[in-house]
């Protein structure tokens, strides 16, 4: 719950207000095990994978998106055997709570239901919960992979530190995701009324993509409002030097090129968050499912990259595919004011429905200034 606390002249803003929504023990040691096994992962991948600076070609890009993919339906199995350890329920009655909590679509009216029936039911919608939540984050990435590539280009970075870049770049994400939906699922809490506008902003959103999805995209680098901020309040040396963000010389603190093109990077995720994070709250209200879904989608979010970026021509519907995936979210939300619930699965056939249609179109219709597979 949120609550607004009134002082003199003005309101101030306190999440999580009450013990009802305050963290239980049982959410702070699953949570803080999963934070640190995803930092020995990134800490592996700074020190193993990425200690040298190179090129990253299609083959090796294509091995760790699997990778990353594998560990997400790693995390998928373990939800839907063991997802009610995430809130430490143990029977029928706290299913039930977390159901109206989180208006997860479960029948909990049949009498002749058991504690442990209750738990698989709930343990398995969670786990679609979080495919479909990760599904939608991880195609909604492919646009905004595009806007990474016209950074990268734009600022003229060289190919062999897009790697340490989209590191850095991917530990801020993780940060603003936490802020970012914690803070929206306590809003949605107080006030519910707020997923219907994510709903029309999604909708308004997707249509705005399928009517821009042929128009050309540029990035003019000195009109950046991120460069513009930066070079204000900071010297920044007009060169590269190699892999280093930042500088000292003659007794002054400098920052590079390649830091600026990181705070744009970080800018544009946070630009991207607030289309795709409202997105998965259409699939769930459990900010940890929403947290979990995204994160795994944002670890493969830097090898996508170089997948991506070898192959963006071969998808030439995928514009329209996700268009149309924001617009479905969007109404989704929208019918929860006439009472209409499109159930957990349902919601997964379709998404997994658009995807497939905008794939297939591209590889056996493809337009005529794409590349053929």
């Amino acid at each position: 719950m949120i609550r607004f606390v009134k002082h003199e002249s003005y309101i101030s803003l306190f999440t999580f207000a009450s013990e009802s929504n305050m963290m239980n023990l049982h959410e702070v040691l699953f949570f803080t095990g999963f934070l640190v096994v995803i930092f020995i992962f990134l800490y592996l991948d700074l020190k193993i994978a990425g200690r040298n600076n190179h090129v990253i070609h299609f083959k090796e890009a294509v091995s760790w998106t699997l990778f990353w993919i594998f560990l997400s339906m790693v995390f998928f199995g373990l939800i839907y055997f063991f997802g009610h350890i995430i809130h430490g329920i143990t029977d029928k009655q706290g299913v039930a709570e977390l159901a109206h909590r989180f208006s997860h679509p479960l029948r909990m009216a049949d009498p002749s239901l058991t504690d442990e029936q209750a738990l698989s039911m709930y343990r398995h919608n969670l786990a679609f919960e979080y495919l479909t939540g990760y599904l939608i984050e991880y195609s909604l990435s492919v646009d905004n992979v595009f806007v990474m590539i016209l950074v990268f280009t734009a600022f003229s970075v060289d190919p062999k530190y897009y790697r340490r870049v989209l590191f850095w770049g991917i530990i801020g994400a993780v940060v603003m995701r936490f802020i970012f939906i914690f803070l929206s699922a306590a809003l949605i809490q107080r006030f519910e009324w707020i997923l219907y506008i994510f709903g029309g902003f999604l909708v308004i959103t997707g249509g705005k993509m399928f009517l821009d999805r042929n128009k050309p995209k540029h990035i003019k680098t000195a009109d950046h409002p991120v460069v513009k901020l930066t070079s204000r309040f900071f010297r920044v040396k007009s060169d590269y030097h190699g892999h280093r963000f930042f500088l000292r010389e003659g007794g002054k603190f400098f920052i590079t090129p390649l830091f600026i093109v990181l705070l744009v990077i970080e800018f544009t995720d946070l630009i991207f968050a607030v289309d795709s994070v409202p997105a998965i709250f259409a699939v769930t209200k459990d900010p940890y499912i929403v947290f979990f879904s995204n994160i795994f989608a944002i670890l493969g979010l830097r090898s996508l990259f170089f997948v991506v970026s070898n192959i963006m021509n071969r998808f030439s519907w995928l514009k329209e595919g996700l268009s149309a995936l924001l617009v479905f979210i969007g109404v989704k939300m929208l019918l929860h004011i006439v009472n209409i619930k499109i159930e957990t699965t349902h919601s997964l056939l379709v998404v997994l429905g658009i995807l497939t249609l905008s794939v297939l179109a591209s590889l056996f219709f493809p337009k005529k200034n794409a590349v053929k597979a």
